[in-house]
């Protein structure tokens, strides 16, 4: 496998790990210095510009689409195609609008588009567990799916570029549904003064039991939120089911609920934490 992967996040780490195990020697870029990063140390090939990461397959694992073309851009785009790149991978949560104008810019430059979404978390990708929804025209998923199927356990095609995305931000009213009822219940046990890790496990032993509930407990026991997963991405998410709610004349009541309170939680500075913050706000008196 011809790999390259841009950006050593939580997410991008895992992959280009998983990647490196499997013996495809990922050519790997990061904007900060990535030999502290918990990469192997042989396996992969560090370079020290966007324009160097040339193979066929480019992993785009930047945060959107906007940062990827801030590192990149039609400089870039010409020197990969005279370099072989054939296709990049977007897997980042966007919009299926952002995947299929990309699209159009790389056009002349005869590389095609594809959209990978990611959900499992950090611990997912470490493990190559995560579930991948993709967007991509037929002959780019023949050669990006035994690449996809070596960093995540579930692996699913919906459709030509952007559908990808719009099936992760399905995923996304799901996460964002549980993670704020898993929040209110405990911050309404904590006013009861009921034990809430008592009240977690029977969560987990019956139908409230879910991996967020797994991923997310300590957290929202502790209050302590080390990010893997940060609120203001979730908000950006649900603005993105938002806008294409409003494309699909489709009624999203519950999402709409859910911005308005995790634009609270970035209003009142707490963005960069782990989404699961957003129980700071039910911890609150009602206004």
């Amino acid at each position: 496998m011809n790999v390259a992967v841009l950006g050593l996040g939580p997410m991008g780490i895992g992959i280009t790990r998983n990647l490196a195990e499997a013996g495809s020697q990922p050519i790997v870029w990061n904007r900060t210095d990535p030999r502290g990063k918990s990469i192997p140390r042989s396996g992969v090939r560090i370079v020290a510009t966007p324009g160097d990461a040339a193979a066929a397959t480019v992993l785009s694992v930047l945060p959107d689409v906007d940062q990827f073309r801030a590192v990149t851009g039609p400089e870039v785009w010409a020197r990969w195609h005279r370099e072989g790149v054939e296709r990049v991978i977007v897997m980042s949560t966007t919009s299926p609008s952002r995947i299929r104008d990309l699209e159009s810019e790389l056009a002349p430059f005869s590389i095609a588009v594809a959209d990978a979404a990611m959900s499992g978390g950090e611990a997912g990708a470490l493990a190559g567990t995560m579930s991948i929804m993709v967007g991509a025209r037929l002959p780019d998923w023949r050669a990006i799916e035994p690449i996809l199927n070596t960093i995540g356990s579930v692996v699913q095609r919906f459709g030509d570029p952007g559908a990808g995305s719009v099936a992760k931000l399905c995923n996304q009213v799901v996460v964002a549904g549980t993670l704020g009822a898993l929040a209110e219940a405990l911050a309404l046990a904590e006013r009861a003064d009921i034990d809430r890790s008592a009240l977690c496990n029977i969560f987990a032993g019956g139908l409230a039991s879910s991996a967020l509930l797994a991923a997310k407990r300590e957290r929202l026991l502790s209050h302590q939120y080390t990010p893997s997963g940060s609120a203001v991405n979730q908000l950006k998410d649900l603005r993105y089911v938002a806008s294409l709610a409003g494309e699909l004349g489709a009624a999203v009541p519950i999402t709409d609920v859910l911005a308005d309170l995790f634009a609270a939680v970035v209003e009142d500075g707490r963005g960069d934490e782990d989404h699961s913050v957003v129980i700071e706000q039910l911890r609150r008196p009602p206004r």
